[in-house]
């Protein structure tokens, strides 16, 4: 009877392991870190990665979009990890319009795309070297929603409320 448990045990763990969604599903050979071709970016021109972190900003050009990313490392499913440190910014160039109000700031968004060249743009004052991908696929994550339990009603008198119909979740966006 203990080994049938197991096995539904491991069979439902199984089931709910995380995979990359299928336009960002494959991994480039040999994919390069951006730390990794931040070093010698001219050497890697035309390599394959994937890459994603939280989007900074959309910008729409005549015959393609620039969308300007803070990277961070992937999970698994390849989802940008919010608590990894970042190595840097990159330029994702996305063939034709890309609507700034879907991709908005703070989104998340992974890409699969071939460096194409560094680049240097200010931010502020400053004058960074970007690195330009041209994406062939990328995902752009849905919006993160938390739930926060929220009194709807004053507890009793007594100040301690046994009873959890005083409670309700509600849904809270980040924004």
């Amino acid at each position: 009877m203990h080994r049938f448990f197991y096995v539904i045990l491991l069979v439902t763990l199984c089931a709910c392991a995380t995979k990359p969604p299928a336009p960002i599903s494959r991994v480039p050979p040999g994919n390069l870190n951006l730390a990794e071709v931040k070093v010698q970016p001219n050497q890697h021109i035309s390599s394959e990665v994937r890459w994603g972190g939280t989007i900074v900003k959309v910008e729409n050009k005549a015959e393609q979009t620039w969308v300007e990313i803070v990277q961070r490392s992937l999970t698994k499913d390849a989802k940008p990890n919010l608590n990894s440190k970042s190595s840097g910014r990159f330029i994702a160039s996305f063939p034709g319009f890309v609507d700034p109000v879907v991709y908005e700031q703070g989104r998340l968004l992974t890409i699969i795309g071939n460096i194409d060249s560094e680049l240097i743009r200010p931010i502020g004052e400053f004058n960074y070297p970007f690195l330009l991908v041209t994406v062939t696929s990328s995902y752009l994550w849905p919006k993160e929603v938390e739930y926060v339990r929220q009194e709807i009603y004053p507890p009793p008198w007594w100040g301690y409320d046994p009873w959890p119909y005083y409670y309700r979740t509600r849904p809270h966006h980040h924004d």
